[in-house]
């Protein structure tokens, strides 16, 4: 019967022959019955009573698994990776608290149950299997996906891309242990309490710790690698980090072998882990390690692994053939391994219950599971477009609007005398006008001051300034907890935000290029964009970026330095893409990107254009032109630039020509466009400043205003902005006449030989000339 393959009615008949044939041993003089308060065994602290609740959790998910197969079977269930021989994770959910914040592997069905079973009014069949069959009344994300997650479970939801939530959970750690101490300091709120209202405490108790699940397979991830190595850096210099990583290992990632030995030895060897292992098939030792592990993280604060041994059974998913890749042998070992007939025959030996009880127990389980899957299917499923991407990326840009004046308020009233003393006497408004580094500078130091829970970090930020000086001198202004340097790794960098901003908190971390963004982009597409799509706003992370980029440096660059691919920020759903070109826009914009960030939860990319931090010039040497005034705090509302509003410049009559551009495009177009009106050709100048969402309305109302249009586009011809601008157009039904300059499809070179493939003023004023002569 087991032989090639396992299925559900296979683990259905073994559990049935195997348990109805276990013997309730007789009680002896010298071996009593186990009561139901005392430990379960022997040496352990697991007690009778929580073994049976634990069972309990095991059952439910088991059974929850053969719904999923049985639904599936008649094309109603949507997701069939299971947690069958894994439900040992039942006892990590009893080991560690229910204030713990979990982030879940998706084999970690009984863990939910067991801490649903803690939350009375949390009914996990019903919500397991309303994600089974995306009904739009699941709890966590509304149809959208099947992900173990509830807000009053303290259970964040994960995407299945693997391992990518290890580097959130070290952020959430970090964030927990900085809020901890915060809070310790005398008459010192931690920065999250002060950022929220009153009536809204911290999510998480000051001693929580972080629990985070993941399979064998993940530890060769590079995000696992990042965020072990994160952990343990942070604990190598002192650092606390209160997470605890559990390893649930059955040997196989879908059909590739983890090579015996290796996933121990790779676990043991992480610098400031603390590595325990337990059988994760045996209920017992699976508690006992699990609370050992967790109370020696909760007491001091440091990162631990607990590698359980597990075991799959029926294959990685639904259509999954393990009979392919894998031996009778094998598949049969396994099975004589299943967690739940081993904590069934815990129960009977220590005369907890009868095998005669324990089926029947298991049978009404089954009936209650299929009972209520038959009632889910009939509920309603998302049914429109407005309805699936209604919780991506909420805009209330009155609201926006409202969080920059009181910012305003905070930083001209109560705050006023700090803010004179953060800018040592010299505020930036009374500082003449500023360059693009300047006023980014004076705006998150402004930033820093109103709001207390924003954090600022990256490679480099603290101790030198940045590369560029543009965060010079924030860490001795705001002290080395609020600004501070990280290891060099995007991947962490951005875990360590997205953790943050879980906590309450505001990070704004930097990525020193935006070539090197793309070592870890998934932590924005996988992570950050899907947050509030997969909970549907019970959980967000607030985050903004920012990312020094694009090209034309004078005297330095090659590719990683000179990168203008952005096209992977553009295909981000939810994703705001900031781009000012000059200091004022700069200013208006990242306090956008911060109030959008506090108030919707918005993540944010706010790129600042490299060779344009120090620009001072713009028509001849000497002019001051680039430069721009700071506003002051009683301006900020009228300088606002809301998200995905364009800026016009007009230039002669600005009836002959629209040129719509970004970045350095707009100071070479400018200059291209002063020298036409010399010619008499009018022309308005596009700053798009917004790459996501384009400001579609002002690019139609300005290209109609003239019928032709001009794209420079410094990003390539494929894949750039300029493809946005054109569709933008056709989809407005544009009936004028465009033309696009663009950069060459090349990486950029060293050099003078950059050049050659870069968009030029040269390139802007011959496709200009070309298009007035149509």
């Amino acid at each position: 019967m087991l032989s090639r393959v396992t299925t559900p009615q296979d683990l259905d008949d073994r559990f049935r022959s195997v348990v109805g044939r276990l013997t309730v041993p007789q009680p002896e003089a010298t071996r009593p019955a186990v009561a139901p308060h005392l430990p379960v065994r022997d040496g352990g602290s697991l007690t009778g009573d929580q073994a049976l609740e634990l069972f309990e959790a095991q059952l439910t998910s088991r059974h929850l698994d053969l719904a999923a197969r049985w639904l599936r079977s008649f094309g109603e269930g949507y997701y069939t990776i299971g947690s069958a021989g894994h439900e040992g994770n039942a006892a990590v959910a009893a080991a560690v608290r229910g204030t713990d914040p979990a982030l879940l592997h998706y084999r970690s069905g009984a863990f939910y149950c067991a801490r649903a079973a803690e939350v009375r009014e949390v009914a996990a069949v019903r919500d397991v299997l309303r994600g089974t069959v995306a009904s739009s009344y699941e709890p966590i994300a509304g149809g959208r996906h099947k992900v173990f997650g509830n807000h009053d479970l303290n259970i964040i939801p994960t995407t299945s891309t693997i391992a990518s939530h290890l580097p959130r959970a070290v952020g959430l750690a970090f964030a927990i242990e900085r809020n901890r101490r915060s809070a310790a300091a005398p008459g010192r709120p931690s920065p999250s309490a002060l950022r929220r209202a009153p009536a809204d405490p911290p999510r998480w108790p000051t001693d929580a710790i972080v629990v985070c699940s993941f399979g064998d397979a993940s530890v060769n991830h590079a995000a696992a690698t990042a965020a072990f190595n994160t952990a343990g850096w942070c604990d190598h210099s002192g650092l606390r980090m209160p997470i605890l990583f559990v390893c649930e290992d059955n040997g196989l990632g879908i059909s590739v072998r983890s090579p015996e030995g290796w996933v121990a030895a790779a676990l043991r060897s992480r610098p400031g882990l603390r590595y325990a292992a337990a059988d994760g098939c045996d209920l017992v030792e699976a508690y006992e390690a699990a609370a050992e592990a967790a109370g020696w993280v909760r007491r001091n604060r440091r990162p631990a692994v607990l590698h359980l041994s597990m075991v799959r059974l029926m294959g990685h998913a639904g259509a999954d053939a393990e009979v392919a890749y894998r031996t009778p042998a094998e598949i049969a070992r396994d099975l004589d391994r299943d967690p739940l007939i081993a904590t069934a025959r815990l129960l009977v030996e220590a005369t907890l219950a009868t095998p005669e009880a324990l089926l029947a127990r298991y049978d009404e389980v089954g009936w209650q599971v299929r009972k209520v899957a038959e009632e889910v299917l009939g509920e309603p499923k998302l049914v429109s477009a407005a309805e699936v991407v209604a919780v991506l990326a909420p805009r209330r840009p009155v609201r926006v609007s409202r969080a920059v004046t009181d910012a305003a308020s905070r930083a001209a009233g109560p705050l006023a005398a700090a803010r004179a003393t953060a800018f040592a006497g010299r505020l930036p408004e009374d500082a003449g006008p500023l360059t693009l580094a300047q006023s980014i500078n004076a705006t998150l130091t402004d930033a820093l001051l109103t709001d207390p829970g924003v954090l600022l970090f990256g490679e480099d930020v603290a101790a030198k300034g940045g590369v560029y000086g543009v965060t010079k001198g924030l860490r001795d202004r705001f002290g080395a907890s609020r600004v501070f340097d990280t290891l060099l790794d995007e991947t962490s960098i951005l875990g360590l935000a997205l953790g943050a901003g879980l906590a309450g908190l505001l990070p704004v971390p930097e990525i020193q290029y935006l070539a090197y963004l793309h070592n870890a982009e998934d932590q924005l597409r996988g992570e950050a964009a899907t947050m509030q799509f997969f909970s549907r706003g019970a959980y967000r992370n607030p985050l903004v970026v920012r990312i020094a980029g694009l090209a034309y440096q004078e005297g330095f660059g090659g590719h990683f330095h000179n990168d203008n691919a952005v096209a992977v920020l553009r295909d981000i759903p939810g994703l705001v893409v900031a781009l000012p070109s000059r200091g004022d826009d700069a200013a208006g914009m990242l306090r956008s990107c911060l109030a959008a960030a506090a108030v919707d939860g918005s993540v944010c990319a706010f790129l600042e254009p490299i060779a344009l931090y120090h620009t001072r010039d713009l028509y001849v040497d000497g002019d001051a032109e680039w430069l721009a005034p700071y506003a002051p705090p009683d301006q900020w509302g009228a300088t606002h630039v809301p998200v995905g509003r364009a800026r016009v410049y007009g230039l002669g009559s600005a009836e002959d020509l629209t040129i719509i551009t970004f970045g350095n495009g707009v100071r070479m177009s400018l200059r291209v466009a002063v020298r036409l009106a010399a010619e008499g050709i009018g022309t308005r100048v596009v700053d798009l400043r917004w790459l996501s969402p384009l400001p579609a309305a002002d690019i139609i109302r300005e290209a109609s205003a003239t019928g032709r249009v001009l794209v420079v586009d410094e990003t390539r011809r494929a894949g750039g902005v300029g493809e946005g601008v054109i569709a933008a157009l056709v989809d407005a039904g544009y009936v004028g006449v465009a033309r696009r300059v663009a950069s060459v499809d090349s990486f950029i070179p060293l050099g003078n030989a950059a050049r050659h493939v870069l968009v030029s003023e040269d390139a802007i004023s011959h496709g200009a000339r070309a298009l007035l002569a149509r």
